[in-house]
């Protein structure tokens, strides 16, 4: 393009000024018809020439290329249905039609993916739009079209987009939906749930139970398992906030997967499914420690109990067993009657854990009330023994009606001597002695301990025995009876370790470990499964008294099925890791345990609303003069280029603006106002001027 310009040597309105005066005098001399009036014009016009300092100017322009972003969502809920096959074929054919376009720039970007963290932001495509057109000015874009099924969870409403946020808004953004219109889905929320509960109690949790389709207030089919198994089913009515109690059976993590039935033709079950973990604790764990005799060993028990601020310890030791007679007179006798009835009959059921310390059966508590102790075993409750000779004579324990729940018969017979306790082949892998300390000697097979002094000999032991004692005689006794626990310690020597006898040992942490299995801690466990989520892998961790390695199968969160062998690490444990991508929930099987994880946000804004939906991002394409398109309807629908200003969308077509923007590549500047010539027409125009007024 070529035009003129003027570069004043002078403010443009002093140039005005001095061409008003010079018309006034000229045309003041030709008034009064003055001689030389029009030649004296001539040096005064080539003078303002001079000043205004006129150029023809040639600009060399090229024609820039329009803009144009496709947004493709690869979130998960694009996985759904044919979701992802619609709109591969919809971004095929829109290159297609784009690529006849030489003046259109295309920019595609693939956003919305999730990973492991939990997409609790959601689906962002508009974030990933305003990325693309970062440095595109906004002359020269031509349109978005975003291919999505509608959850997009970043759109703003248009009267509130701002420059900053909406630059798309001065071109049409057309949002092209995967999903179909019919679409709908059952789905579960958990609103709130505590982190901690007390065993024993129930915690409230606050569920929403929702359909699309369904009325308010219906009622919805409502599953909830605890660590893999059924505890209760229930109706939740529909749109409504329900607050439900769930028990806390043990310590450590309840782990509680929530369950709405699945609709006929839901477009997903991934988020039928809702995980609550509450971590038990224990209010305070009442113990009863019976003392058959005063000895030096009875202290280690109480000093364990003791020193542990959440136990309620109750302590009774026989000081005078009823075969004794000596004569002394019962009103001279400053001792406290033994509590029989209380303890073994009505308050027996709200102790944690009953330990018997060389105790035999001398009369002190009749047959009826030992019923009472087998059978609080046998309906859930802990039983430890710790025996010395007594448990090898006539007043043994073991008898009608103990001899159903103790996990050994004595012989009769008593090792006295000195011998060091190790761990057996299944204590090397149990959790109450695997990885004791000083459990490996030096020499990597003698464990370091020190000797203890007695044991009692067994036959025919039940259960598992994880310590050894003299001639490779059980020495410590595991076993579960009904939904109970038993524990047998056949030795009274023990509290040697605690003195540091021929250099001790792990006394009080072993004691510590045989009270807390008694009790169900969920880390002692023998056989236990879990996953954890560690620096974006799932991480499965089993343990087993089986050396053998099993496999473990993984049910992803879009419901396909993974199966991983954890291998043998150390003290019964089997290690695997699974890399994973997606939040959700995970749920894992050996065959005989289950067990659920969660990675990331088990219900994130992603999987947990699914159905297409025009209603988040129609008005803002709308307003920015776009359509909105079900692919349901068309593969995709036609482009066409429109000029700014004109209609950008109709039934079965989409427009792109065609700004036709150029860039200036070059320009040559040619002055009109030289200055010989200039000078030539002031010179003449004053000698022609002065010759005429000679005449």
């Amino acid at each position: 393009m070529t035009g003129l310009t003027f570069s004043p040597l002078i403010p443009v309105p002093l140039l005005i000024l001095m061409c008003v005066i010079a018309a006034v005098l000229v045309g003041y001399g030709l008034f009064h018809r003055a001689k030389g009036a029009l030649l004296r014009a001539l040096p005064i016009l080539a003078l303002i020439i001079a000043i205004a300092d006129p150029e023809l100017v040639r600009e060399n322009r090229t024609d820039l290329k329009d803009v144009a972003v496709i947004v493709v969502d690869e979130s998960a809920s694009q996985k759904v249905g044919q979701r992802a096959a619609r709109t591969e074929k919809a971004l095929a054919k829109i290159n297609e039609e784009l690529s006849a376009n030489p003046d259109l720039e295309v920019r595609t970007v693939y956003a919305g993916r999730s990973d492991a963290s939990g997409g609790a932001d959601g689906t962002r495509l508009f974030d990933a739009l305003s990325s693309a057109l970062s440095d595109v000015p906004q002359q020269r874009l031509a349109g978005s079209i975003l291919i999505s099924d509608g959850q997009i969870h970043d759109a703003i409403a248009p009267e509130r987009a701002t420059q900053n946020h909406a630059a798309y808004m001065n071109a049409p953004v057309h949002l092209l939906i995967s999903g179909e219109r019919k679409e709908f889905d059952r789905r579960i929320r958990l609103e709130s749930a505590p982190d901690f509960g007390l065993v024993g109690q129930t915690a409230t949790v606050r569920l929403r139970a929702e359909d699309t389709t369904a009325a308010a207030g219906t009622l919805l089919p409502v599953t909830i398992k605890r660590n893999g198994g059924n505890i209760q089913s229930m109706s939740l009515p529909a749109g409504t906030t329900t607050d439900v109690q769930l028990k806390i059976d043990n310590s450590g993590a309840n782990i509680y997967e929530i369950e709405i039935a699945a609709g006929n033709g839901e477009i997903s079950t991934a988020n039928n499914r809702t995980l609550v973990s509450i971590n038990g604790v224990r209010d305070r764990m009442r113990v009863l420690l019976i003392s058959g005799q005063p000895h030096v060993g009875e202290r280690a028990w109480r000093n364990l109990l003791k020193s542990d601020p959440n136990v309620d310890l109750i302590h009774f030791t026989i000081l005078r067993p009823l075969t004794k007679d000596d004569g002394t007179p019962l009103n001279e006798l400053a001792l406290i009657a033994f509590p029989i009835r209380e303890l073994f009959e009505e308050q027996l059921k709200e102790f944690d854990l009953v330990i018997f310390d060389r105790y035999s059966q001398k009369g002190l508590v009749p047959i009826q009330y030992m019923n009472n102790v087998a059978n609080y075993v046998r309906n859930g409750g802990a039983v430890m023994l710790a025996v010395g000779p007594e448990y090898a004579d006539s007043y043994s324990l073991f008898g009608q009606p103990l001899q159903g729940i103790l996990p050994a018969e004595p012989t009769g017979r008593v090792f006295n001597g000195a011998f060091r306790p190790h761990l057996s082949e299944v204590g090397q892998r149990h959790p109450v002695t695997a990885a004791l300390e000083g459990a490996v000697g030096r020499n990597g097979t003698d464990p370091s301990w020190g000797r203890w002094l007695r044991q009692v000999q067994i036959a025919n032991p039940a259960g598992e025995a994880v310590l050894m004692g003299q001639e490779k005689e059980p020495l410590l006794v595991l076993n579960h009876v009904g939904k109970g626990r038993v524990a047998l310690l056949l030795s009274d020597t023990i509290w040697l370790w605690g003195k540091g006898f021929d250099g001790g040992g792990p006394q009080t942490e072993l004691l510590r470990r045989v009270a807390h299995w008694l009790m169900k801690e969920p880390e002692l466990e023998e056989e236990a499964l879990s996953a954890e989520v560690h620096d974006g892998g799932l991480v499965i961790n089993r343990r087993s008294l089986q050396a053998q390695e099993v496999p473990v199968k993984i049910t992803l969160p879009d419901g396909t099925e993974q199966t991983v062998t954890p291998k043998p690490t150390a003290g019964g444990a089997f290690t695997a890791r699974l890399d994973i991508t997606e939040p959700g929930l995970y749920t894992l099987t050996d065959g005989k345990m289950t067990t659920i994880t969660a990675a990331g946000n088990p219900n994130p804004l992603e999987s947990f609303d699914v159905v297409a939906t025009a209603d988040k991002v129609g008005p803002l394409a709308e307003a920015s003069g776009g359509g909105v398109y079900w692919l349901e309807d068309a593969v995709a629908p036609a482009i066409r280029r429109v000029v700014p200003g004109r209609a950008a969308h109709g039934a079965t077509w989409m427009g792109l603006k065609a700004n036709k923007q150029v860039a200036v590549t070059g320009v040559t500047q040619t002055p009109l106002s030289p200055v010989a010539l200039i000078l030539l027409l002031v010179m003449a125009g004053a000698m022609l001027a002065w010759w005429r007024e000679g005449k």
